[in-house]
């Protein structure tokens, strides 16, 4: 795990913010612009507006009765700018994050998921590690994450206001039992963790702060290109690295069919490599694939007669959902 270093640094909270354009709004509009104290009378204008006690339609808009010395459209605004970020950030889980790979993600290639070279297969530094009760035994392999830094739960280490980046599962952070879930031992189960790509880490978070708390939400994966299959293995013992799958991200189910054999089921040998026990090498093989958001593809004659193992096949066919 990386040192941990500190430094005084904080980024501004959101009444911090509030009160710094307080007298931008107090210029444009020539009103008295209340504080920050006083949201506990906003909410209660608010909700007896809600209830029509004090709202009446004047021209077909609602317009609200309040006592004069407290001019609406500046309560309004106030409220809009302070209550609006934390409305949205609710629809979003907890979790931690830090990072890994060296400033040029090198560090990250390979992984659990099997997908080798990041950068030659289009993962590029914008991955992450997921911690054990997050990863499912590779079922999460693929897919995509948007995160933030969780300003509100400590916001000393965060990079900006409202920065968000999305990344790809391309490996998997196995616990640490030596050390405790809240102080090294970041992915023990249940916690919720991502070891991200230090690339990607710095684009929410502060290099010396080591570790932040995040909000995160899965998002669908954008992909460039089709759907990718590789073969290894050998004959009657097929394993098949499916990668760069857009939509959902991850793969629920697979199957595989040869010129002269039958639909023959896959199943997950690790990470997102299926295996076959099937004879199909020397034919054309086409591939069904089903993703975990519920989408099927057929991959038809994907891969011609003459594959030998170690060779890649892209498709011109790509999961939306």
């Amino acid at each position: 795990m990386h040192q941990l270093h500190r430094r005084s640094g904080r980024c501004a909270t959101v009444a911090e913010r509030a009160r710094a354009v307080r007298p931008a709004l107090q210029a444009s509009h020539d009103l008295k612009i209340p504080s920050i104290d006083h949201f506990s009378y906003l909410r209660t204008v608010i909700l007896r507006c809600r209830s029509s006690l004090y709202c009446s339609r004047k021209q077909g808009a609602a317009t609200m009765k309040t006592p004069p010395s407290r001019p609406l459209p500046v309560f309004l605004t106030v409220v809009v700018v302070l209550l609006a970020a934390p409305a949205v950030v609710a629809a979003w889980s907890k979790g931690t994050a830090t990072f890994y790979g060296g400033g040029d993600a090198s560090g990250t290639m390979g992984g659990a998921c099997g997908y080798g070279n990041l950068y030659a297969t289009g993962y590029g530094t914008a991955t992450t590690a997921l911690s054990q009760s997050m990863f499912g035994n590779g079922a999460s392999c693929g897919q995509c994450f948007q995160i933030a830094c969780d300003a509100q739960t400590d916001s000393r280490w965060c990079r900006g206001w409202g920065a968000t980046v999305t990344v790809t599962a391309t490996n998997l952070c196995p616990p640490n039992y030596a050390l405790p879930s809240n102080n090294g031992g970041w992915c023990n189960p249940p916690r919720v963790h991502f070891d991200m790509a230090e690339p990607a880490w710095l684009q929410i978070g502060v290099y010396q702060g080591g570790i932040i708390p995040v909000l995160y939400q899965r998002v669908m994966c954008s992909k460039q290109g089709g759907v990718r299959f590789t073969i290894t293995g050998f004959n009657y013992y097929e394993l098949v690295l499916i990668s760069n799958v857009g939509g959902s991200g991850s793969v629920a189910s697979a199957w595989v069919q040869g010129t002269s054999t039958n639909r023959v089921p896959m199943s997950r040998n690790w990470g997102a490599n299926w295996q076959s026990l099937a004879g199909i090498a020397g034919q054309a093989l086409t591939f069904g694939v089903t993703t975990t958001g519920g989408q099927t593809i057929v991959f038809q004659n994907v891969v011609p007669p003459n594959w030998v193992f170690g060779m890649s096949f892209m498709s011109n066919l790509q999961f939306t959902y």
